[in-house]
């Protein structure tokens, strides 16, 4: 009996999106069927390039194939991601052309949220995808020194008869900061209303073009630089940084209820445990609580929200951002390993946010 595309669509059905829980020709996923005798040829799109069940899915799909429609079938299976969004493509709408908006939030400073920002945003790009990295922690910026750019700033270009500011890049991200437009040892003394205008004006006065996943950098606390975040910019969803002790949890659990309150309404993506346990680099399999056990964890489960990543303490990571090349650019080490995986989680929620939702779609808005 022949190959036809049919009986590979159909065989196809019975390969179900792990996260979406639902088939992957149903979920538009499969492209470009091409039949050849024996030869296979076709494409899946996933929905985002830091896709972790990647190789189940593959596999899912040659088995499909020799299983109902021919054993001897050479499979050939092209595995491509086009990010998806919940924006539909309003120009009226703030950063139209930004798919998902990210916002890495603390209740207190001094967890290294600015840490997971950054390998995130870095992360994220090594995958595949396009990345826009924004430094709102107004008073104290700090993803400039930890992408080797302090003493950058913005390009301008007009569009459309308007100035706008073109981002610094760096490690394939585009970033800005207002540590670009003040000294590094000059301290910015502003008060609230200030503050929040220069915010808006990193998103709505400055070119991205087009981005996939937009880290944002809040400050720690709950006051007016995220009241006018999450006003300003269609925000996908938020993620809480935390250590395990007590008092770092106290201060996550009200930045956590900040963004469940009805007049704030953003979804909490999941929690990251940060400094969760100390591994010396020559003693890679041990691990020393030094900050108490599983506090992320814990609190992840208690409020019924995934734990994205738990990071260890590795003096690696440390001088990695003080040399201003983040350590998840070191491929094969512990941390690289664990920022690649929480970034997979973070991506992973996204997309099962958006397939959630009936604005989602996978099309670039033009």
């Amino acid at each position: 009996m022949s190959i036809t595309k049919d009986k590979v669509l159909e065989a196809l059905k019975n390969v179900d999106d792990p996260d979406l829980h639902k088939d992957i020709v149903t979920l538009g996923m499969v492209k470009d069927v091409e039949i050849d005798g024996k030869k296979v040829n076709f494409t899946v799109e996933l929905t985002t390039p830091a896709c972790p069940m990647k190789e189940v899915i593959h596999r899912a799909c040659v088995n499909a194939i020799t299983y109902y429609v021919d054993k001897e079938a050479e499979v050939n299976v092209n595995m491509t991601a086009r990010v998806t969004t919940q924006q539909n493509g309003n120009k009226e709408v703030m950063l139209p052309n930004v798919k998902n908006v990210i916002a890495i939030a603390s209740g207190k400073g001094g967890v290294g949220k600015s840490t997971i920002a950054a390998n995130l945003a870095v992360a994220l790009s090594k995958m595949g995808a396009k990345v826009g990295l924004v430094d709102a922690d107004i008073y104290g910026p700090s993803i400039p020194t930890m992408f080797d750019v302090v003493h950058e700033k913005p390009g301008a270009t007009i569009i459309n008869e308007k100035q706008y500011m073109l981002p610094v890049e760096s490690y394939g991200i585009k970033v800005l900061s207002i540590g670009f437009f003040a000294p590094p040892s000059q301290a910015i003394p502003w008060r609230g209303p200030m503050a929040s205008k220069a915010l808006r004006q990193m998103f709505s006065d400055a070119y991205w073009g087009e981005i996939d996943y937009m880290v944002v950098d809040l400050p720690p606390g709950t006051g007016d630089i995220h009241l006018t975040f999450v006003s300003a910019v269609p925000i996908t969803g938020a993620v809480i940084v935390t250590t395990p002790q007590e008092v770092a949890l106290a201060d996550a659990r009200k930045a956590l209820s900040m963004f469940q309150m009805p007049a704030v309404n953003v979804p909490v993506l999941g929690i990251v445990e940060n400094m969760a346990y100390f591994t010396p680099e020559e003693l890679p399999n041990n691990k020393y609580y030094l900050f108490g056990k599983e506090g992320g964890k814990q609190l992840a489960e208690s409020a019924n929200l995934p734990l994205l990543g738990q990071i260890p303490i590795v003096q690696s990571i440390r001088e990695a951002g003080d040399a201003g090349r983040p350590a998840v650019m070191q491929d094969g080490s512990i941390s690289s390993i664990a920022f690649m995986e929480m970034a997979q989680n973070i991506a992973q929620q996204i997309a099962i946010k958006n397939a959630a939702s009936p604005l989602v779609s996978n099309i670039t808005p033009n």
